[in-house]
């Protein structure tokens, strides 16, 4: 009996635990269903509070985007358009039909063409048509709405059961508003299509310039500019820029790069035979100049014998250019007078020699390239001249072209 009634007291004891457990468990499961709740509550309303904010933000967008000045301007005259339209329709329907119901559809008609006409305007502003046909339209649609003001006019100023002064005020109201649409349609059309002008203004302005030098281009050159077109009309389309066609076309007219004519390579190959002169003349190379301007300018001028240490270094030409005034000068060789002493050494006077030539400079390789291709045009290295080597190396010392004439010579032997 005991053994039955401790087991009954451990079931009833179990049972007990196993109630507190799912009542604790239980509670537990209630709290977190509830904070769950509470959570997606908080969720949902933060989330509706945002939803709210972009809302607000889209539609103060929307505003700020809607009521910009050029949307106010351009749908305001599309309202101003719409309201003269309404007042002058009526007008003009009623004044036919007084006449004939069958004249009813004069007045659409015509108060049609002077919008269709109108809107032809910016159609053609759009696809960029020649002036002459927007100016023409222009004034098909100022002519219909011209005569749909007289009609509108005509109209109210004759309307019974009004005074005089009314019925001028009803015509002139009408003959306004007549004319009044297509003209704010107009403006506003102008206003648009000067916007869209000055909207790139830096493409404008590149655009200007280029527009400018082809005018240049045709006033200066007008044979070549003749010829180029020549040439860009013989082209297939497409395959000849306005670059290349003018070069072309000044080599066929000049027979020389752009820029270079016979008088150009005339004078040219003069300035440079002096040059060789005056050289020939003092003796001295244009290396052995550039040395020695190079040293005056950075030692100075000795001040005699027995001068101060490389002399005084003047601050550039004093009264005069330079080895003609007080600024630092340059003695050439035999001039008759001392040259510069060494680099400045106190005692050192200058040799009675002249001073050793400068290395010779190295032939360069895509010199010698141009003076062979003149070889094989003229017949030969025979027939090369300094003159022809300098003209096609584009200038130059005449020694550095002999140089290069004897040694294309050379190679042809």
């Amino acid at each position: 009996m005991s053994t039955w009634r401790e087991e009954r007291r451990a079931d009833k004891a179990a049972e007990a635990a196993e109630a507190r457990k799912d009542a604790e468990f239980n509670a537990r499961l209630a709290r977190d269903e509830r904070k769950q709740d509470r959570d997606e509550k908080r969720t949902d309303q933060i989330q509706r509070r945002r939803d709210r904010a972009q809302r607000r933000q889209a539609r103060a967008a929307k505003r700020e985007k809607t009521l910009t000045p050029g949307n106010v301007y351009r749908r305001g005259t599309l309202l101003l358009v719409g309201l003269s339209a309404l007042a002058s329709l009526p007008a003009q329907i009623m004044h036919f039909v007084a006449i004939s119901w069958m004249l009813a559809p004069i007045g659409p008609a015509v108060e049609g063409g002077a919008w269709v006409m109108a809107a032809g305007v910016a159609y053609a502003d759009e696809r960029k048509l020649p002036m002459w046909v927007r100016w023409l339209l222009r004034g098909l649609s100022l002519s219909a709405a011209g005569f749909a003001a007289h009609i509108n006019y005509d109209f109210g100023s004759h309307l019974t059961g009004l005074t005089s002064d009314q019925q001028a005020a009803a015509g002139l109201g009408l003959a306004a508003v007549t004319l009044g649409g297509p003209l704010f349609f107009e403006v506003r059309q102008w206003v648009i299509t000067l916007v869209e002008k000055v909207r790139d203004p830096k493409k404008r302005a590149e655009e200007k310039a280029r527009a400018k030098h082809e005018r240049g281009r045709r006033r200066k050159f007008k044979a070549v500019a003749e010829r180029a077109e020549q040439l860009m009309l013989a082209a297939p389309f497409g395959t000849l820029t306005k670059q290349e066609a003018f070069d072309r076309a000044w080599y066929d007219i000049e027979g020389a790069p752009p820029a270079v004519t016979d008088s150009v390579i005339s004078e040219r190959i003069a300035a440079e035979k002096r040059v060789a002169d005056a050289l020939a003349t003092s003796e001295l190379t244009p290396e052995q100049i550039a040395v020695d301007l190079l040293l005056a300018d950075l030692f100075g001028t000795p001040g005699g014998d027995g001068g101060p240490a490389g002399g005084t270094r003047d601050k550039g030409p004093q009264g005069g250019p330079r080895g003609t005034g007080g600024g630092s000068t340059l003695t050439l060789p035999g001039s008759g007078a001392e040259g510069p002493a060494g680099l400045g050494r106190k005692g050192k006077q200058r040799s009675g020699r002249s001073s050793q030539k400068t290395p010779q400079k190295p032939l360069d390789p895509t010199h010698i390239e141009k003076v062979r291709k003149l070889a094989e045009l003229s017949g030969g290295a025979d027939k090369l001249s300094a003159r022809k080597v300098r003209e096609v190396i584009g200038g130059g010392s005449n020694e550095y072209a002999v140089r290069l004439r004897d040694h294309v010579q050379n190679e042809s032997r």
